[in-house]
């Protein structure tokens, strides 16, 4: 593979961006940054919601699985659905109705000053250093495969990849980002049914012949009932992943600021429904891949790498044909920036509105340099945050940061199921210990699971014991009438 022309290729990809902020910018305001004012269409933002909601970690995660999970996978995407039931049936009507710019205001009308914060820090946490762990792991692939070979420092390919996101999104914001992340969510499963294809070609078969041949695998079993004690036993996947759509889609700014863009309610439900089908078809793409690569492996004599992460990346770039390789390089780029240019805007967004009282200021060119120098600061902040992550190198210091990100998700669980669930008022002051304990807790939970409870091991389903202990909390906070 060339660097000189995969680097080509790229910047006329970036082209592209930048073509479709120029025009989508045009006469943008701060609500055209927030809320796209209010005027995305819904089967757009349904899309380009593809790419948000994935990452270029899943992009390489979800396939090198396979070979260690089959598909068990699926289970959780399975529960997916039900998550997105509660999310367009019960959250999405009520973030509507109070006409929010950023979900966590709720907080402040529900329970007071220091619940609203806490919901807002822990969202500003989680999301920095989340979307900072995955641009980091998926830019090595790029210094590796590009930009390395052209002799540019890692430092330098950072400040690059973070700038182009500044760029093309500090004026529209979300107005631009529904545009392109549709343009980006499509490039990602072009990449994804490309690669398929290509493997299959290089195995001698056909598209239908490759299907069959992954059906008939021990790769593709979906359902689990045999081990309680196993991660992948079904009720807790299933069930697991309906939380974590609730947390991670209905509770997160990032996701739902895009849904907040569409004319209505009627239009956002449409959205949220045709979403939650197609991802689950996109889903099943990335474990036909997964199971394609582990065959193409096997076929060729490849070694599987000890890090699963690994194979995809090393197939594209070692071993398959340079078209497939560039396809790859620009799946993995759709993936990544389609995630963390919105994460950027929902991080301005919330930290605008729920920390630097936004709306509370009049001053139309003021309110601008605030939210133009709060972006600013996020893209630093995650400039920082990657070069940290480059500094100490470390896989497992990662992988520990990923599960700290996903904790945070917990109390802001518990917060909202308190708040839709009963009609209680709480001791405001004290909400911030309870969703700092719970997540603490939990970690000890994890930390010990095999020796306190015979051999059991907590998977996605701690995310639901995260909430449910910062819910206990907040009942033991409640007031009494008289209070």
């Amino acid at each position: 593979m060339n660097p000189i022309v995969i680097l080509s290729i790229i910047i006329c990809y970036f082209l592209g961006l930048f073509v479709i902020s120029i025009f989508t910018s045009k006469g943008a305001d701060n609500a055209s940054f927030f809320s796209a004012n209010k005027e995305a269409k819904w089967y757009l933002v349904a899309f380009g919601m593809i790419g948000t909601s994935l990452s270029g970690v899943t992009f390489i995660s979800v396939p090198g699985q396979v070979g260690v999970t089959q598909w068990s996978y699926l289970q959780v995407v399975f529960g997916y659905l039900l998550g997105y039931l509660v999310v367009g049936g019960v959250l999405m009507p009520l973030y509507y109705r109070l006409n929010l710019i950023s979900i966590y205001t709720y907080l402040e009308q529900r329970f007071g000053f220091w619940s609203y914060k806490t919901g807002a820090f822990f969202f500003l946490l989680s999301r920095s250093i989340g979307s900072a762990a995955r641009f980091y792991l998926v830019i090595n692939v790029l210094q590796f495969a590009v930009f390395a070979p052209l002799g540019l420092p890692f430092w330098l390919t950072v400040v690059l990849a973070i700038s182009l996101i500044w760029l093309y999104t500090f004026k529209g914001g979300m107005k631009t980002i529904i545009w392109t992340d549709t343009l980006q969510s499509l490039f990602m499963l072009l990449s994804v049914g490309i690669s398929i294809y290509l493997i299959a070609d290089t195995l001698g078969q056909s598209l239908p012949q490759l299907l069959n041949s992954v059906n008939e695998s021990a790769y593709s079993k979906i359902f689990f009932f045999d081990d309680v004690n196993s991660r992948d036993f079904f009720p807790k996947q299933f069930f697991s992943g309906m939380f974590i759509t609730i947390v991670m889609t209905g509770l997160d700014q990032d996701l739902m600021q895009k849904n907040l863009t569409c004319k209505n309610i009627g239009e956002a439900q449409k959205n949220m429904f045709w979403f939650s089908l197609t991802l689950v078809f996109v889903n099943v793409l990335f474990m036909i891949l997964g199971a394609a690569l582990y065959m193409y492996a096997q076929a060729k004599g490849v070694a599987i790498p000890a890090k699963t992460d690994q194979l995809f990346p090393m197939l594209a770039l070692q071993h398959f044909s340079p078209i497939a390789g560039i396809v790859f390089i620009l799946g993995i780029i759709a993936a990544t920036y389609a995630s963390t240019d919105s994460a950027l805007t929902a991080l301005t967004t919330s930290f605008c509105i729920d920390m630097l009282d936004f709306n509370k200021k009049t001053d139309e060119q003021q309110k601008e340099r605030l939210r133009l120098r709060t972006h600013i600061g996020f893209s630093v902040l995650l400039l920082v945050i990657v070069l940290l992550f480059d500094v100490y190198n470390n896989e497992n210091l990662i992988t520990a940061i990923f599960k700290i990100a996903g904790y945070t998700y917990g109390p802001l669980l518990g917060l909202y199921a308190f708040g839709l669930f009963t009609k209680q008022a709480v001791k405001d002051k004290a909400v911030p210990v309870v969703c700092v304990l719970s997540p603490l807790i939990c970690w000890q939970l994890n930390t010990h699971s095999e020796a306190w409870f015979s051999g059991y091991k907590f998977g996605f389903e701690l995310l639901i014991i995260n909430g449910l202990i910062t819910f206990v909390g907040l009942w033991f906070l409640r007031k009494n009438e008289n209070q």
